[in-house]
């Protein structure tokens, strides 16, 4: 039996295409996981970046929700420090009573944007300093065991949405750790300390009313297609797309202009992001994903479909799922 697989969902914003149409393809998408067997889907918070559609979380959660009926949703993550923890628990605490069962909170500590939007945000540089403290005094709104006397979330209290801790280095590792709650760490962009972060995971893992034993989720691109030149082209589209996102000016670069980019140093940090990258034919796919899962000993992976269109997307998410054999053999306990 196969380990859960699930999606995390950029909500990516195509060259012209709308934000409208992005989060109708994130409908599309997710009820397409459901369809096909996938664990769970998740969003991401970011601000500011014209190219990805997720900033409000919950509320793309709460659509996302009432168009499907049993695939479980949550946030991948949340940056808990640009928000008051009691906001976040009534969030969602309400998505849990209209959804029971089916919501999950991942919990981050970066800023998910650029600094000056830091400061849009409202958002001091030494908040991230607090994110243990504010994890506990969430986790306790959720759990109906508050940590400040007489501050109740409504809704929120007793629903008890399972906490995940999220990060890209040791820091989130150890503190997952230290509460006993799971950690996905964020390889599909950030591969540097993967190995590392869960070793230290496992290895200072204490149990907790939440977890018995440590659940580590590891995240990894996959770009499937038919044919392996097709998922090599859509590739480079999407190294293209994050030249045009991240250089300076590189909005109105060309397809020529943007891959003598990419062959520059500059270039070649881009490209590291995609480090794990699933891609190829079904086959192609399978046999990556069964490496990564046996490298890196995960309890459940987590895909960001990376393909440069919808269509592509949705393509991708079918032929990953027959890969992984997810309506056929079913995969494991999934929810820790």
């Amino acid at each position: 039996m196969r380990i859960p697989l699930s999606i995390l969902d950029l909500a990516t914003v195509g060259r012209n295409e709308t934000v409208a149409e992005s989060l109708q393809g994130s409908v599309k998408l997710a009820q397409l996981a459901e369809a096909c067997g996938y664990h769970r889907v998740w969003y991401a918070e970011h601000h500011n970046m014209a190219s990805i559609a997720s900033s409000a979380t919950s509320v793309l959660i709460a659509h996302v929700a009432a168009h499907t009926s049993s695939i479980r949703l949550g946030s991948g993550g949340v940056m808990l420090p640009n928000h008051a923890p009691l906001i976040i628990a009534e969030h969602y605490g309400t998505l849990a009573e209209l959804h029971p069962g089916r919501i999950d909170l991942g919990l981050g500590r970066a800023p998910g944007t650029d600094p000056k939007t830091m400061l849009a945000l409202r958002r001091d540089h030494a908040a991230a300093d607090s994110f243990p403290h504010d994890v506990l005094e969430l986790q306790g709104y959720l759990a109906g065991d508050s940590r400040i006397p007489g501050i109740d979330a409504i809704p929120g209290k007793g629903t008890n949405v399972p906490l995940f801790i999220l990060g890209s280095s040791l820091f989130g590792a150890q503190l997952a750790a230290a509460l006993g709650l799971p950690y996905a760490f964020a390889s599909h962009f950030a591969p540097a300390a993967l190995e590392q972060a869960l070793a230290v995971y496992r290895a200072e893992f204490k149990p907790s009313e939440q977890l018995s034993s440590p659940y580590a989720i590891a995240a990894v691109n996959v770009i499937a297609a038919e044919e392996r030149e097709d998922a090599e082209e859509q590739k480079q589209g999407t190294l293209r797309a994050r030249v045009r996102l991240f250089v300076p000016g590189g909005a109105n670069l060309n397809r020529e202009e943007a891959d003598m980019v990419l062959a520059s140093p500059q270039g070649q940090k881009i490209a590291e992001m995609l480090t794990y990258t699933a891609i190829g034919t079904p086959e192609d796919v399978r046999e990556y994903l069964e490496g990564f899962a046996e490298r890196t000993g995960a309890d459940e992976l987590i895909v960001a479909h990376q393909n440069p269109s919808l269509d592509a997307r949705l393509r991708s998410v079918e032929l990953t799922a027959e890969a992984w054999g997810l309506s056929e053999h079913g995969v494991g306990a999934g929810q820790p």
